[in-house]
């Protein structure tokens, strides 16, 4: 279990390990900051900084649980660091870093405050002024992406990373359905078995942020100013980004939908078309993603309701004796008259 953090020493702690980025600088009022689910992220007030008057953001892995996957705020930093500078990709800039002693005293990195609108449109019902901007905010999302796949992991320093082949991301969401009621996984089976026998050749491993959508980037006007929320990105096939980012348009029939009003998100096909554009052309077998892609968004979405169930919480409508049945049925019957080229 997560101890509690104590900021007065994480300032201190911060002050300290600011000292290599800038000497003399002093970190204070230290303030929680919304940002990701595995760790926990803060802002400061740096005075003797580049910047005067500087708020910068301190994400600290939780103390008491060990630093690992999820948590693993200096993994987030070294790619981060290695994005830092390639075209058409924007993320923060790390500024510092502090190894700590885990699990005790927990690990953080420092990076620049950025200032952003963060909406994602299947969640929430955006305001007009924003719900005009979504489109634009949608195709820079796909250009990014593609410049992202680019990004050759050993050119950077990456190269030594492991991968996660599609094999194991199938069998991940696997053992995601196994732990859910059957009313939660009807045909989970059926639908990996096809997956495996139709499982296409992968392409080089490149950077996947693992949850590429709006709701994990922060926008300014039209333009994305930055993806954040890098908890959980692998070297893997860069198809499995692409295919989830389409996961959050209307036509996806994504399970968790709350937001019941138009959302102005473009198509999946103005989305791959974006993306297509910047890449010079769509990646083959892109169909077997798309099924992948459902029958992970049906697992992860069990483990959601799961825990609100158990936590008692409101669903707020959502149908999920229907919806993920379907998405799993949706996998199994696209399959059915799939080959993969090559």
């Amino acid at each position: 279990m997560a101890a509690e953090l104590d900021l007065t020493d994480l300032a201190a702690r911060a002050t300290a390990a600011a000292q290599e980025w800038a000497p003399g600088a002093v970190c204070t009022d230290v303030q929680v900051l919304t940002g990701g689910q595995s760790s926990l992220t803060y802002t400061t007030l740096v005075e003797g900084g580049p910047t005067p008057g500087e708020r910068i953001v301190l994400k600290v892995a939780p103390p008491g649980l060990e630093p690992i996957r999820n948590r693993d705020v200096a993994r987030q930093a070294r790619l981060m660091r290695a994005l830092a500078g390639a075209p058409g990709v924007r993320v923060p800039t790390v500024y510092f870093e502090d190894d700590g002693a885990p699990p005790e005293v927990p690990p953080f990195h420092a990076m620049n405050l950025i200032r952003g609108e963060c909406v994602e449109p299947i969640f929430e019902v955006p305001t007009p002024e924003t719900a005009a901007l979504i489109p634009a905010r949608a195709l820079g999302a796909a250009e990014m992406l593609a410049r992202l796949h680019d990004v050759d992991p050993a050119t950077v320093g990456m190269g030594a990373e492991a991968t996660t082949d599609l094999e194991a991301e199938v069998r991940r969401w696997t053992r995601a359905f196994e732990t859910v009621e059957p009313a939660m996984n009807d045909r989970y089976l059926e639908a990996e078995e096809r997956l495996l026998a139709t499982m296409p050749r992968a392409l080089r491993p490149s950077f996947c942020h693992g949850d590429y959508r709006l709701g994990n980037m922060l926008c300014d006007g039209e333009t994305v100013a930055a993806l954040i929320d890098w908890e959980i990105w692998t070297l893997s096939d860069p198809r499995l980004d692409l295919a989830w980012f389409c996961m959050f348009t209307e036509e996806a029939g994504h399970p968790m939908r709350s937001n019941h009003e138009p959302t102005t998100m473009p198509s999946d096909v103005a989305l791959l078309d974006a993306y297509a554009a910047a890449a010079g052309a769509l990646p083959a077998d892109l169909e077997w993603f798309h099924c992948l892609v459902r029958y992970k968004e049906a697992a992860t979405s069990a483990l959601l309701i799961k825990r609100a169930l158990k936590a008692g919480m409101d669903l707020g409508g959502v149908d999920w004796r229907t919806s993920l049945p379907a998405l799993t049925r949706e996998c199994i019957e696209r399959l059915a008259d799939f080959t993969p080229e090559g």
